[in-house]
């Protein structure tokens, strides 16, 4: 393994030194470009200096050749495939990774200082100077630019803004918004402002129903005659041009909508059905018009908005029904006035396939390192009743095998499930009417579901569960979402149990306890802000927290001695929360430093002495301590291998996590990361592992068992690493390694010690927060 180890370092090195050495390859009449500097020279203290030179070298271009390591991996590659025989190999690379040359002569320095002044100009910046100079080396065969912008010792102040006077009613309208207006006094003079007080006054003239108005119709003048200094009065009024339809509002005459449309099929006779004055028309009935009609904001007689128009479209692309929502607008020149025209409103919606059928081979990786194929077959009814409503059926098996195996046991599982899902597109409540109007954003969506499996766990156990769910979900806004579940029950039946579990259970009452109650019904509710669909800001932010109540309800329809039945089954009862809040700080074009905290807490009361097994947490794996095995951490300080207890689940009914992660490209598609991971699992109170040989170890088992207490923190679970992930248009494969800082199970003092012998290898598909 060492010779190996140094062969591979040398054959880096070697490559590495090859790349760095390109200039054999550069024609001798060219200079390879390396980039350009740009400084920003004044008498007076620039204003936001950094971001006005961000800005500045935004502009400078081109890009030169990348380096990584310092070296010119891409071109390298480029010049080989370019030889004369490059080879398999050479043509490969130089296609997959090489970079075209960059020379000076592609560079064009007088127009970038002519872009470097007009963008000083529209900040404000008159009678820029911009100047450049070339530092050109023959001798390494490389050129580099430097660029020198001197600014006046002011830019101009904005002193006064207001608008013309004169009789149209547009006027009066752009008047009453300039109260929010993004110009004001004091502001330099920037161009892009200028052009977004456009736009501004455009969709405040929009919402009012001025259809045929444009950001263009608008000019600004600007006067300095008034002032000594760098001073000026801006005036805004409209062109002399504008056409008079741009001027007046319009007035919805129309609202037709086609709930089964197909393009080309404008001549075909339809059924026109009037419903909340509004115009249903269709050949046969597709959607029923009273389920469709909440749907729709766009109402007659109403100023044409953009804003309701943006809603109805996304409220109906949401519906699942249609693939495509396309809302136009006509004018009626006939019946138009002066001071108002009149638009029909055409809603043209084209369904997507009502029934479908898919089949699907997936590689199933989960959270407990088992994995192996899955087959699932999925039926879909996007229009079961005519009201939107789907249908979801899906048949699913699997076999799976533990990629790591840490007992010579239940290493391998077989999975059978059916899943079954009814979404209506509408809150129904029993004996309540509820109004989809209420519900400005998005109407919230009811969900009906049924599903059971039976998974056998080989040498262990077989376990049929069965599931069921009613509830709803809704979108608040574009970054929240409500679901709530006031019914969800979950019943599993433990059955062909082997004597080696059998064994397992009776030397560990917790984990028999945990399978013994597995009634279990209550509600649910999840609350998820999701600020990551925003790409392009510094600053993201993502919120899931989950309630989840268990056995309340039952636990007063049932009565008797405890434990308490309900149809003669024993229930759980319990209580459940965690919160999981990531932050991302996007400092750089790609490159991210992304941090999250984990908490979770479950309380088992009144029927339950302890949380049950499928609602208790651990630690450890891909998606939490990466420097650790899954359930390889807790609770606490719990050590089975030092207390000898052959067969442990390494759970608990508390978890707090803490991560943090910086990711940076490498090549392309290639990204990478280091990362650092804290964290742990406990228990709420003690929990006993019977040993009849060793009766006094039992007291070292209680000490060492994961109780949460006040010095939980040298109770954590550290671990440091580094990974490499393959993110292919958001489709991410991850690889981390990773290795323990801090063991909690060792002795105090022990605990701080990278063990860099003792790494940790993941494999999963996606990033971990």
């Amino acid at each position: 393994m060492k010779y190996r180890i140094e062969i591979i370092i040398s054959l880096s090195a070697m490559l590495l030194l090859q790349a760095c050495s390109v200039k054999k390859y550069i024609p001798e009449d060219e200079l390879l470009y390396t980039g350009a500097d740009l400084e920003l020279k004044s008498d007076d203290p620039i204003e936001n200096k950094k971001d006005l030179k961000n800005q500045l070298q935004a502009l400078i271009g081109p890009e030169p050749n990348s380096k990584f390591l310092g070296s010119r991996f891409g071109l390298y590659f480029y010049y080989k495939g370019e030889q004369e025989n490059p080879g398999f190999i050479n043509r490969f690379l130089s296609k997959r990774l090489g970079q075209e040359p960059v020379y000076l002569s592609d560079v064009d320095p007088f127009q970038t200082e002519k872009l470097l002044k007009n963008r000083l100009e529209n900040r404000g910046y008159f009678y820029s100077r911009v100047n450049h100079s070339v530092d050109e080396n023959e001798e390494d065969k490389f050129a580099h630019i430097q660029y020198t912008a001197v600014l006046p010792e002011n830019p101009y102040i904005l002193e006064n803004y207001r608008m013309d006077n004169d009789s149209l009613e547009i006027y009066r309208e752009i008047k009453k918004t300039l109260s929010e207006s993004l110009l004001q006094s004091g502001e330099k003079f920037n161009l892009a402002l200028l052009k977004a007080e456009r736009e501004r006054i455009d969709g405040a003239l929009k919402r009012q129903g001025y259809y045929n108005f444009s950001p263009n119709f608008l000019i600004f003048e600007a006067d300095t005659n008034q002032y000594d200094r760098k001073k000026f009065d801006l005036f805004l009024r409209l062109k002399e041009e504008v056409p008079p339809a741009g001027t007046k509002p319009y007035i919805i005459k129309n609202v037709n909508i086609y709930p089964n449309y197909v393009i080309g099929t404008d001549s075909l006779e339809r059924d026109t059905i009037r419903f909340n004055e509004r115009n249903y028309i269709q050949e046969k009935i597709f959607f029923e018009p009273e389920k469709l009609d909440p749907f729709i904001l766009i109402n007659e007689g109403e100023r044409y908005s953009p804003q309701l128009s943006g809603k109805t479209s996304r409220r109906l692309t949401s519906l699942g029904t249609y693939k495509f929502v396309n809302i136009q607008y006509d004018e009626i020149d006939s019946i138009s006035v002066d001071s108002v025209g009149y638009l029909t409103a055409n809603i043209y919606l084209s369904p997507m396939n009502k029934r479908a059928i898919r089949a699907e081979l997936q590689a199933v990786t989960k959270s407990n390192n088992f994995a192996g194929p899955h087959l699932a077959v999925s039926y879909t009814n996007r229009n079961l009743f005519k009201g939107g409503e789907i249908l979801n059926v899906t048949a699913k098996g699997g076999y799976e095998w533990q990629l790591s195996k840490q007992n010579d046991i239940g290493n391998s599982s077989t999975v059978l499930g059916l899943e079954t899902a009814l979404i209506s597109p509408r809150m129904l409540f029993p004996f309540i009417n509820i109004r989809s109007n209420w519900f400005d954003y998005s109407i919230p969506k009811t969900r009906l579901s049924f599903g059971f499996e039976y998974l056998n766990r080989s040498q262990l156990f077989s376990l049929f569960s069965v599931t069921g769910n009613f509830g709803y979900v809704w979108k608040a806004n574009r970054f929240i979402t409500h679901e709530f579940n006031p019914l969800s029950v979950n019943y599993s039946k433990l059955s062909n149990t082997t004597q080696t579990f059998r064994d397992i259970l009776a030397e560990n009452p917790f984990l028999e306890s945990s399978f013994d109650q597995q009634f279990i019904a209550g509600l649910t509710y999840s609350f998820t802000y999701n600020g990551m669909i925003d790409e392009l800001e510094t600053h993201q932010f993502y919120l899931n927290s989950n309630i989840e109540l268990a056995g309340n309800i039952l636990d007063l329809l049932s009565s008797g001695a405890t434990p308490k039945e309900f149809l003669g089954m024993e229930f759980a009862q319990f209580s459940r929360v965690d919160a999981d809040l990531r932050y991302h700080f996007n400092f750089a074009p790609e490159q991210t430093l992304a941090a999250r905290l984990y908490g979770g807490l479950g309380i088992p009361y009144g029927n339950s002495e302890v949380m049950p097994f499928s609602r208790q947490f651990y630690a450890g794996g891909p998606y939490s301590v990466r420097a650790f095995q899954i359930r390889g951490l807790g609770p606490g300080s719990y050590d089975p291998e030092g207390d000898g207890v052959p067969y442990y689940d390494r759970m608990g009914n508390i978890r707090l996590e803490a991560n943090v992660e910086y990711r940076f490209p490498v090549y392309k598609f290639l990204k990478g990361a280091v990362f650092m991971d804290a964290g742990n699992v406990w228990n709420t109170k003690d929990n006993y592992v019977e040993l009849d040989e060793n009766p006094s170890k039992q007291q070292t088992l209680l000490l060492k068992n994961g109780v949460f207490e006040k010095d939980f923190i040298s109770e954590l679970g550290i671990g440091t690493g580094f990974g490499l992930r393959i993110d292919i248009q958001n489709f991410v494969i991850r690889f981390d390694l990773a290795a323990p800082l801090h063991t909690p199970w060792l002795e105090e003092g022990e605990r701080w010690d990278f063990r860099i012998s003792d790494p940790v290898f993941n494999f999963a598909v996606g990033y971990p927060f």
